[in-house]
């Protein structure tokens, strides 16, 4: 590659971080203003105040909502890491029809939007008395992002991991469960940091299904708040712009912290699925 397509490349490269990153300068230099300071929100204040923050945590009830999302986002990205590598075992190593059809079913499904089962499924969950329960937002989750998560464990156990570890292990009398856990699980940390960094987004950030299943206030998830908080305070940015800077702050952390798996993980994932 030639330098000055080198330099092409990350100029826009640059640029495109640079208009991910606009939104979040403003977002805070808003969020750090008091309400009556009406200058520029390019230009960052030449004070320092937290008061928007503690207001907003307070009159958003951003206790209670944090502790919903987090319990879900957990809850289910942990049966999703359980279930989808356990799952994508047998569906990359066994070569059968049988499995070959329920791997491309996965498949299949992944093109399908979650909203389209959403009538059915909330006439299940109401039959089943189980809405304004954490456990509905965490099976509903899990089903949601299951299939994707099965596509990228088996991607990733095909391409990445030699069969050979799994035959030294059946010589020395290893069970198959023994096998996964002892061997084949520690070595999925690039595509488990991939799906949790997917995952607890996407779960994160879920409105449709929290505002269907969670709708009594005691179980509101922080984008339900949010929405409330965010039509009763239009007209103070800077409160509503502090909430939405504390809400997005736990995925920035989860992403800076598994970044370096996080690509290695997805590309690996990807290919011989």
């Amino acid at each position: 590659m030639s330098s000055t397509k080198k330099w092409i490349l990350t100029i826009i490269a640059f640029v495109i971080c640079l208009i991910h990153i606009i939104p979040f300068y403003i977002l805070a230099t808003t969020s750090l203003k008091v309400s009556n300071d009406f200058s520029s929100r390019w230009v960052f204040p030449d004070y320092f105040t937290l008061e928007n923050f503690t207001r907003a945590w307070e009159r958003a009830n951003l206790t209670n909502a944090f502790m919903n999302s987090f319990i879900i986002t957990v809850g289910a990205a942990i049966l999703l890491i359980l279930v989808g590598s356990m799952a994508a075992y047998p569906l990359a190593r066994v070569k059968t029809k049988l499995n070959k059809v329920v791997y491309y079913i996965f498949i299949s499904i992944m093109v399908i939007p979650p909203l389209t089962a959403l009538v059915p499924l909330y006439q299940l969950v109401v039959n089943m008395g189980m809405v304004n329960t954490h456990e509905i937002a965490i099976f509903n989750n899990v089903a949601a992002y299951l299939p994707l998560t099965i596509f990228l464990y088996a991607g990733f156990i095909r391409s990445t991991i030699p069969k050979e570890l799994e035959e030294a292990a059946k010589i020395d009398g290893a069970s198959t469960l023994g096998i996964f856990f002892k061997i084949i699980f520690p070595l999925l940390k690039p595509v488990t940091a991939t799906v949790l960094i997917i995952a607890c987004v996407f779960i994160w950030n879920d409105y449709q299904f929290a505002i269907f299943f969670l709708q009594d206030k005691s179980v509101h998830t922080l984008t339900v708040t949010l929405a409330g908080f965010f039509g009763e305070n239009q007209n103070n940015l800077n409160l509503v712009a502090a909430a939405a800077l504390m809400a997005s702050l736990p995925m920035i952390i989860l992403f800076l912290i598994l970044q370096k798996y996080f690509i290695a993980g997805l590309s690996s994932g990807s290919v011989k699925g």
